[in-house]
């Protein structure tokens, strides 16, 4: 029985590893894209209206802090995620009296999720994040 044990915890611990890699490539894609439409279109602060700062702070920098700080502390990064996409959310709701459309932000913040469930499975395993 205790080889058996061994097997599944090896298989558990390889699980969540690759959850974490997902996790963090996703984040480097989605931070990628993030730069793309920066460069790409052209950020400028000017255009920027007062109350749109406030949106912009979560989403996309909260976001983006969060999954980079999730590299190395996956609750705190992946609370930050998870926690400036909920805040983006109501901001926006509040503004323009309804959610964003379509998938595309959660599917951007996703690795702040992924991140979340690596360190819970990590931290009922008793191991670290790696």
């Amino acid at each position: 029985m205790g080889r058996n044990m061994e097997r599944k915890t090896d298989r558990r611990r390889l699980l969540t590893q690759a959850i974490r890699w997902t996790a963090r490539v996703w984040a480097v894609g989605s931070i990628g894209l993030v730069l793309a439409f920066i460069i790409g279109e052209g950020f400028n602060p000017s255009q920027v209206k007062a109350r749109e700062w406030l949106g912009l702070l979560f989403f996309p920098v909260g976001i983006c802090t969060g999954m980079i700080l999730a590299w190395w502390k996956e609750a705190l990064g992946g609370s930050i995620t998870v926690g400036s996409l909920l805040i983006f959310y109501m901001i926006h709701f509040a503004t323009a009296g309804m959610f964003p459309k379509g998938w595309a932000f959660l599917v951007f913040a996703a690795p702040g999720f992924l991140f979340l469930f690596c360190w819970q499975r990590s931290r009922s395993a008793g191991t670290t994040s790696t």
